[in-house]
Order: structure tokens, then C-alpha cells, then sequence
């Protein structure tokens, strides 16, 4: 456990270090293309704002009008059959959806249950393990115009799908 302790506190100053010494090697102006990225961040997301205030408002309506809660009350037989806990599903289901709803859930259990419980680890294994794919697909590719986005849907959910299972999988493994 602690050569993965070292390695993660190295990892990202190595990873900036080896970039800043290939900018200088190929004379590349590190900072001032670092502050023209910072430009056409800025306006990317003041492009994004619209998105992701329906998104927001989407989400929101979901988890206020009961809706996610009823939908999980209808799959709770089958996960506990198969091995899934039941605790973690919000989570799992809204964490395609959004990033800020999921990490509302996952403190929240981590408030519930401690951080240092299996569902504490589950929930942020799992925070770690998937990706925000709709919001993702819904946000950036409707702010650069992409209409067509099937193929990348199904390969982000199949994606969030596997650090899913994986995360329960891996959890119960290494803390049960």
C-alpha cells in the first residue's frame, strides 16, 4: 500500500515536469499557451451555460418528484438477487447523469454510512470509476454542434456499465 501512496503523490508533479522539459526541448512558450488555453476555456464555458442549466434543472425535477426513487424500488429485487447493494444504486444510476448530483449522493452516504465503510468505499470507488456520459455527451457535443451521438453513447454507457460492476466487484474483494 504504500508504494501506491508514493507513486500517487509523485505521479502528477512527474507528469507536469515531463511536460515543461519537452515545451522547453521542442521551444514551445509553455505559459502563454497555457493562458491561451485558459482564454478558450473561458469561453467555452460561458458557451456551455445553457446546457448545463437544463441539465441542472432536468436532474433536479428527477430526484425532487420522487421518480429516481420509485424506479429503484422496482429494481431492488433483482440487484439484491445478483449481489448489487441496493444502498448504491441511486448513485449508479444518477452518476451517467451528473457529476454534481453524484457527488451530492456519494456524500451523503459517506455521512450515513463513514467513509471508511463499505458503501463509503463502494460510493467513491465508484464516484472514480464511471464518467458523467450524458452530461458529458449533452453539454460539450451540443456546444461544438454534434448532432450525431449514438455511437458515443452507448460506448460511454457500456464504459460507465463496467466501472459499475467493477467497482462492486473490486470493493467487496479487497473490504469484505
Amino acid at each position: 500500500m504504500q508504494i501506491v501512496t508514493t507513486i500517487s503523490v509523485w505521479l502528477i508533479p512527474c507528469i507536469i515536469l515531463v511536460i515543461l522539459l519537452t515545451a522547453v526541448w521542442r521551444k514551445i512558450p509553455a505559459y502563454e499557451e497555457f493562458v491561451e488555453g485558459g482564454k478558450e476555456g473561458l469561453k467555452m464555458s460561458i458557451s456551455l451555460l445553457p446546457f448545463l442549466l437544463g441539465m441542472m434543472v432536468a436532474i433536479s425535477i428527477l430526484r425532487s418528484s420522487g421518480a429516481l426513487d420509485a424506479f429503484i424500488g422496482l429494481l431492488q429485487p433483482f440487484l439484491e438477487k445478483v449481489g448489487f447493494p441496493a444502498e448504491i444504486t441511486p448513485l449508479a444510476l444518477i452518476r451517467p447523469i451528473s457529476g454534481t448530483a453524484a457527488l451530492s449522493v456519494t456524500s451523503e452516504m459517506i455521512e450515513l454510512y463513514g467513509p471508511d465503510s463499505f458503501l463509503g468505499r463502494l460510493a467513491s470507488t465508484m464516484q472514480g470509476s464511471t464518467d458523467t456520459t450524458l452530461y458529458i455527451l449533452t453539454v460539450y457535443f451540443g456546444a461544438v454542434g454534434i448532432k450525431k451521438m449514438g455511437d458515443a453513447l452507448k460506448v460511454g454507457l457500456i464504459a460507465d456499465f463496467i466501472g459499475i460492476i467493477v467497482s462492486v466487484i473490486v470493493v467487496s474483494w479487497m473490504f469484505l
